[in-house]
């Protein structure tokens, strides 16, 4: 992906990123509305951002269709986004960062970061998949490794399986999750869901004593789990 990024710019840098992270969740096309929510602009400044990189050649916006990239946009949203994610496994393995502290960091090294400096760290890492909250992480070709987790909101009760990734928007649900000393690699199971819009019960199995938590939905919808075990409740989506 070498060279992908000579004349962008901080901002185009981040809406692409922005684009390729509604995509990667299986929420696109990104819309204007849902940009300008990620992003934390006005829906005008997301709709011109968007007339320049139509023009650069690195978006599709289709009116009222939403927005895809490019295949020069998308190899440009991979260099974003392994610089990204590769700052951020270097910030929590090597400096002892907590995984709620790295985003804003790496949101800013990220756009000075030199090609050379992040090869190094990269080979100093050992050439990590996954970062610190489980997103894949580009390799220098452009290759992603494969992702298949669910999401816990989607389970039924009785589902469990292995916490692999955690949506990494909120510092705070990072840090709240942290102090409940939940984290990747965790045994998760939904017990129930509560009626009425409350929240999931769930058991955590972290070690030898499992224990239960409740996870209101927005938090049990940012959390990813997989190797996904059906419990006896589990209702097939055509049933």
């Amino acid at each position: 992906m070498a060279g992908t990024d000579g004349a962008r710019t901080a901002a185009v840098d981040d809406y692409i990123k922005a684009i390729y992270g509604v995509d990667e969740r299986g929420q696109g096309p990104a819309s204007t509305t849902a940009l300008a929510k990620r992003l934390g602009v006005g829906a005008s400044s997301v709709s011109g951002m968007l007339r320049k990189l139509a023009e650069q050649g690195l978006v599709e916006h289709r009116p009222y269709g939403g927005v895809r990239l490019t295949d020069t946009g998308r190899r440009a949203a991979l260099d974003v986004v392994r610089r990204h994610r590769l700052l951020e496994t270097y910030l929590v393995q090597e400096l002892g960062y907590g995984w709620d502290e790295v985003h804003v960091e790496a949101e800013v090294l990220e756009h000075a970061v030199s090609p050379t400096l992040l090869d190094r760290m990269d080979a100093r890492l050992g050439h990590p998949r996954f970062d610190p909250h489980g997103d894949p992480i580009p390799a220098a070709d452009g290759t992603v490794a494969e992702f298949e987790g669910r999401r816990l909101a989607t389970l039924e009760p009785g589902d469990g399986g292995r916490l692999v990734r955690v949506d990494d928007g909120d510092p705070a649900m990072l840090a709240w999750l942290r102090e409940q000393e939940v984290a990747l690699g965790v045994g998760v199971e939904l017990l129930a869901r509560r009626p009425f819009g409350g929240p999931f019960l769930v058991r955590l199995t972290p070690g030898d004593t499992p224990r239960e938590l409740d996870l209101g939905p927005e938090l049990a919808d940012a959390l990813w789990v997989d190797e996904v075990v059906r419990g006896v409740f589990h209702r097939d989506s055509a049933s």
